[in-house]
């Protein structure tokens, strides 16, 4: 019998109807009394860590969450973390970075519907999860609706649906029907290596999306409270120059030592800027291409990363290298 450890969060999954909406409020042991027949097939023990709604999670609090799992690592065959689903993808792309060479599943849920609810899509994404944490498979993942997303690589598309997570240029790790895993491609198991635990951040960072009409002043301002700038460009990765000069204050960041991460507002397929004149400008020998990362990922490692380093080499170094299979080269 697989010994699992259930560390929980908050979120839409532990909710109850409180006087201004829906507030989390049940405990681990409580969430698990929803589902007694799991304690038949797996021995789990629980840990609660935090009881809030994800959009009060903060990048101290992944620091909290990464701990545990590391602090309890060598008692466990895997892990289950039930989280609000509004920042579930950042948290989940923040301990992927945190937690280097897992060996074991670290498997991230949540629901659309409280599990007290009659209907509620928590009891299958919390068995789904359970399932998969029982597998011989290292790394950060999240489940939901049945699928299993790097976690670097998940986005919540959707406010509403049951299948509101997508994986973001990258395939499905797996599908789940029931107590069957069908993954989409073969697993590589990588050779047992020592598990690191790195949780120091920098949280001076910015995230702008371009729009026409954007004042080249704003970032002026960015440059005096930030360290790092993760700017959400147009189409493959263009930045204006004519008119409102955005390009030329991106230099000046550059110039100033701050690290500046382009990516796109498109959600598939990433940047490209060899294409057009409007990225070929871009000095990529200072900004940090971000390949086809998504936004929910870069933030925190942007995060991350400058909580190592500030030296602008360094920092695109560490950006444009994957980890935690952020990057498909």
């Amino acid at each position: 019998m697989k010994k699992l450890m259930l560390l929980t969060t908050g979120g839409t999954i532990a909710s109850l109807e409180g006087d201004n909406g829906l507030v989390p409020e049940l405990e681990a042991d409580e969430i698990l009394s929803y589902l007694p027949g799991l304690n038949t097939l797996y021995h789990i023990e629980s840990k609660p860590l935090m009881n809030i709604d994800s959009t009060n999670m903060q990048p101290e609090y992944w620091g909290i969450i990464a701990k545990a799992i590391y602090e309890n690592y060598d008692n466990y065959d895997g892990f289950v973390i039930t989280h609000g689903t509004d920042t579930m993808a950042y948290s989940s792309a923040a301990i992927s970075y945190m937690l280097q060479n897992l060996d074991k599943p670290v498997v991230i849920t949540g629901s659309q519907i409280p599990i007290s609810f009659q209907k509620t899509d928590a009891k299958k994404n919390i068995s789904d999860a359970v399932r998969f944490a029982c597998e011989k498979i290292g790394g950060v993942y999240i489940v939901f609706d049945g699928r299993v997303i790097q976690g670097t690589r998940a986005i919540k598309l959707r406010t509403k649906s049951y299948d509101s997570f997508e994986s973001i240029n990258y395939p499905y790790v797996a599908s789940i029907y029931g107590n069957n895993i069908e993954y989409s491609n073969p697993i590589q198991t990588e050779k047992k290596k020592e598990i690191k635990l790195d949780t120091s951040l920098c949280t001076d960072v910015s995230l702008v999306k371009l729009f026409p009409g954007i004042k080249p002043e704003y970032f002026d301002f960015l440059k005096e409270h930030c360290q790092g700038i993760v700017v959400e460009s147009y189409g493959s990765g263009g930045i204006p120059f004519h008119g409102r000069n955005i390009l030329e204050k991106l230099n000046e960041l550059t110039e100033s030592g701050i690290s500046v991460v382009v990516t796109t507002q498109c959600l598939e397929e990433g940047e490209d800027m060899e294409i057009y004149e409007v990225g070929r400008k871009v000095n990529q020998n200072t900004i940090i291409r971000s390949r086809n990362m998504n936004t929910e990922a870069i933030v925190p490692k942007l995060m991350w990363v400058l909580g190592k380093t500030h030296d602008l080499k360094r920092v695109k170094e560490l950006m444009e290298t994957p980890i935690a299979n952020d990057i498909t080269i």
